[in-house]
């Protein structure tokens, strides 16, 4: 894949799906810069990918402060002169309706969520104008087109990176492509804690959402990460302005 030998920053990078697409990128051969907030896991990672040949270095961030962004991205353009692709993927979640939020959740959702993606790209953008070139690939979710119950704050802020996704298309055109990918119900680490509080066992609760969904399993990291690596790659270079499901046909169920 033409993905290979390419400078690909992973936002998020230590957990779930933005580990699953760290580890995805460096055994295609490609430099990857693991950007995360947690600093233990992410020196961690490193130390394990180098020792398995890979090219691979962690830097810590906080995609909700800017000075962390900069220094992201310097770092990143330190250590490898360029930036080919960004994977904007760090994001939390919440629950709550209209009604429960307070200013905290507001801030700490629309702050990672929404405005951690403004922010790196308010830094990447000008580094791949430069370049002449770049791709960047924004996790988005489901949750942008569904209106999950008390998860208004959270589907919220991933509809308005299905808009920025199509503002990027459109202001950059020529220059950087970009693109979003949707995971549906993905077996990670934020799944398992939205299973607290019921009555079910975790285990049991995932296995009857699993048999719902059309391919009758849950998601894994690895299924978006090889769908992510096809996005960001040369092959997939007429894809832009636009999202890729990876739902496993959720968006297909009637509603009932």
């Amino acid at each position: 894949m033409s993905l290979e030998g390419k400078i690909v920053i992973v936002t998020g990078g230590t957990s779930g799906v933005g580990e699953g697409c760290s580890r995805h990128f460096a055994a295609l051969g490609n430099q990857v810069v693991i950007a995360s907030n947690q600093p233990e896991a992410g020196a961690a990672m490193q130390q394990e990918l180098q020792a398995a040949g890979h090219d691979a270095i962690f830097i810590a961030t906080d995609v909700s402060d800017e000075d962390s962004v900069a220094k992201l991205v310097k770092q990143t353009l330190d250590a490898y002169g360029r930036i080919d692709c960004l994977m904007s993927n760090a994001g939390v979640w919440r629950e709550g309706k209209v009604t429960d939020f307070n200013e905290a959740d507001w801030n700490l959702i629309f702050g990672v969520n929404v405005r951690g993606n403004f922010l790196l790209l308010k830094h990447v953008v000008p580094v791949m104008e430069e370049q002449g070139q770049g791709t960047i690939l924004i996790t988005t979710s489901v949750a942008a087109f569904i209106g999950f119950p008390a998860h208004a704050l959270y589907c919220a802020s991933k509809a308005a990176l299905e808009v920025l996704i199509r503002c990027m298309a459109t202001d950059y055109a020529g220059v950087i492509r970009t693109v979003g990918i949707c995971p549906g119900t993905i077996d990670t680490p934020m799944l398992r804690a939205s299973c607290a509080g019921w009555d079910i066992p975790e285990d049991e609760l995932l296995a009857d959402v699993a048999k719902k969904i059309p391919v009758r399993r849950l998601g894994t990291p690895e299924d978006v990460a090889k769908a992510a690596a096809f996005l960001l790659s040369d092959e997939a270079g007429y894809i832009n302005g636009s999202s890729v499901m990876m739902e496993g046909g959720t968006l297909a169920l009637p509603p009932w």
